[in-house]
Formats: C-alpha cells, structure tokens, sequence
C-alpha cells in the first residue's frame, strides 16, 4: 500500500483495546483503517499471550464490574456470531486469608450487580479443590460464570472481522507526531516509516507500553510499562485434577499471585500480580529471570503439592502499561485536540476491550459524558496501586 490516503478515523495499535475500538467505529459507519507495526496481538504487545483473566470482582469498584459484565456479553455474542469459542467458563476463585474485608466488599458489588457466586469457608475449599493447599487461606468465592479468554486468537478474530466490514487493517509503523502548529490545534495526517501518508479527522493511539514512546513529553512520566513473567508447569500424565472442570481460575491477593488451569493441554499457568522492573517493549529481553523461575517453583510446590518437581513447560514475559493507580486513560492529546489517547490496561484491560471500543466510539462521536477517573488530569507521575 502507498500513496495518500483519507478516513474518518485512524486507529494506531491493534491490541485489544484499538481493535475493539476500531471494530466498534467502524460498525458504527465510520471510515476506519487500523494501523500495527508487529501485527494484530504480536508477541511483544500486552494483549499478545495465550490467556488472560475475565472477572467481575474489583472489592468495592463497581465501574470496572459493570464494564466486565459489559465486556463478557459482547466477547460471547461475537463469538457466538463468528462461530469461534475463545472463552473457557472455568469459574474464577477469589481466595482471602483472615482479613475478609475485600472479599466482603466484591461480595456486595457482585451482588448489587447480579453477578452469581459461591460463598466457602476454608472447610468447603478444601473439599471441592483437595488439589490446593490452602494454608492461610479463611473463605473464598466463587464467580461461576466468569473464566479465561484465549488473548491472541481472540484480538485476531476482532481484527479479521473488522476487515470483512470493508475497513482497512495495515502492518505500518508511523512516525510519532509533533505538536500541530496549525491554528485549528489539529493533526492533519500521520506518516508511516514506509513514506505514506494517512489523513484522518480523528486519530486514536491505542498503542499500549509504546504510549510513552510516541508521546514522551505527555505521557513518558505518567505511563509505567513494567516486566511481567508467566510460567506454565507441566502436569503429570493421566492426571486430570489441573484441567478446566477441576481446577478453576484463581486469585489471591494477598500472595500477590494467580493462576489458571491447564488449558488447550499447555499446563497449569502462575503468574505474579506484582509489578516488575521497568522496561521497554521494543528491547527487553523475552526470557524469564533464574530468579523468577525458582520463586514460581516454590509457590507451585507450595500451593498445588502433586505439582512439586513440575517442569515448566513453557515460559513468556510480557509487560503491564500501568498508569499511576491503575485506572484506565481515555482523554484528548492536550494539545491536538482530534488525537485521543487510549490506554493505561495497567494488568488488568484485557477483559474490558469491548466495552472500552464502545465507550471510545461514544466519547468520539456523541461526545459522551467522560469518567473523571479516566482523564489525562487524573494520571500522576508516581506509582501507587488502588485497582487490583
């Protein structure tokens, strides 16, 4: 593709969040051409992967409920639609030691929003998954409708679907733009490394840990990308206590971690719900620490005792694209007032693509009323977790 080219909208980014935010423009009538240096979900974005958590608990934040719930219904119409299944009702469990006072608090959000769940003491828990050591663990709940969607193959089937809308989907990378020096305060066109040019009335940069890349004076200080490590632990042959039915999506804050069940027979996946190291997406390496692998092991061997002595199977390091609590970013450039940022998944976004592309598409061509708690203003230049 070359030449000059002209949309209602330029979407930069196909990670989950520009993908559902250009599916639902273009459903909506718009012009739209999707644009992607690595390709839809690639291997070094934060919506690439095999897997990634749907749930409705967030304690006592009943927004990002209610845009869970949201998201779930439109993630299992689309795939309904597209007769694909990316999505394993494998239940979600929410473990708590002795301070309930969280778990307390999702209880009546979920509640309040009809969400259904299970209520067990330690007692029940250890009945229902005797593969879990649930030491130091006092109650747990269960959401039985919630589980896993399969990350990777789901972002691409939003992009292909997009595509057969007769919107444009383009491999390019573009030059970050500099400030509009036009009166109109307005970015006329982008420009890709290829030498094309692509006019739109509005641009959305999607583009996740690349964010502060693109516009480093705006968001260099207000966007943390941070090393995450994933492992996956084989388990024993002929055994079926680690597979979904058996074993659900787990949850426990208070060790910091969470896991899955062996799902597409890729083993049992732990990963650590503390923030890494900073780092750069485009240079960091992809190979799991010594250290992170022994820590994985001994929580394994801890928690899941017939998994002790596991190989891990299989390994990758993603990133989070955290803002300074957690809250997601939706706002105007401050300075090109067509350009909007949208971001800020902060290890937790992945789930919630559908409804952040409606929500986009509302801000962008009804002028919705805006969430304060998403707004550049909002975003400070220092770290300090509220959204888990």
């Amino acid at each position: 593709m070359s030449g000059n080219h002209t949309y209602d909208v330029a979407v930069v980014g196909a990670g989950v969040f520009g993908a559902w935010t250009a599916w639902h423009l273009a459903r909506r009538g718009q012009r739209v051409v999707l644009l992607e240096g690595y390709g839809a979900a690639h291997s070094r974005a934060s919506s690439g992967g095999e897997s990634r958590i749907i749930r409705m608990g967030y304690g006592a934040d009943q927004l990002y409920t209610q845009w869970s719930l949201d998201s779930l219904k439109q993630w299992k119409g689309f795939f309904a639609r597209i007769g694909r299944e990316y999505f394993y009702e494998t239940g979600v469990l929410w473990l708590s030691g002795p301070d309930g006072s969280r778990l307390g608090e999702t209880k009546i959000v979920l509640r309040k929003c009809g969400v259904p769940f299970l209520e067990m003491e330690r007692a029940a828990l250890q009945r229902r998954y005797p593969q879990i050591d649930f030491t130091d663990v006092a109650s747990g709940i269960l959401e039985t409708e919630s589980g896993v969607l399969m990350a990777r193959n789901a972002v691409q089937a939003v992009v292909s679907d997009f595509s057969r809308t007769g919107a444009r989907y383009q491999i390019a990378s573009v030059v970050p733009p500099a400030s509009a020096r036009n009166a109109s305060r307005r970015l006329e066109f982008l420009t890709s490394t290829a030498g094309d040019k692509i006019a739109a009335e509005q641009f959305v940069f999607a583009c996740g840990a690349w964010l502060p890349k693109v516009f480093p004076e705006i968001l260099g200080s207000r966007i943390f990308p941070t090393r995450q490590e994933i492992f996956f632990f084989g388990v024993p042959a002929g055994d079926t206590r680690f597979a979904a039915g058996s074993l659900p999506t787990w949850l426990f804050q208070e060790d910091e971690m969470y896991g899955m069940p062996d799902l597409d027979n890729r083993g049992v996946k732990i990963a650590f719900d503390r923030h890494g190291e900073r780092t750069d997406p485009d240079t960091q390496s992809r190979l799991v620490s010594q250290n992170m692998a022994e820590a994985a092991k001994a929580y394994v061997a801890r928690r899941f005792p017939a998994l002790r002595g596991a190989p891990i199977v299989e390994t990758r390091v993603c990133q989070y694209e955290n803002t300074s609590n957690g809250d997601f970013l939706v706002d105007r450039h401050p300075e090109m007032r067509n350009v909007w940022f949208v971001g800020g998944g902060s290890g937790h976004g992945f789930k919630h693509g559908p409804a952040m592309g409606q929500y986009v598409a509302g801000q962008m061509l009804d002028g919705a009323a805006a969430e304060p708690r998403f707004l550049l203003e909002s975003k400070a230049s220092s770290q300090q977790r509220t959204v888990y």
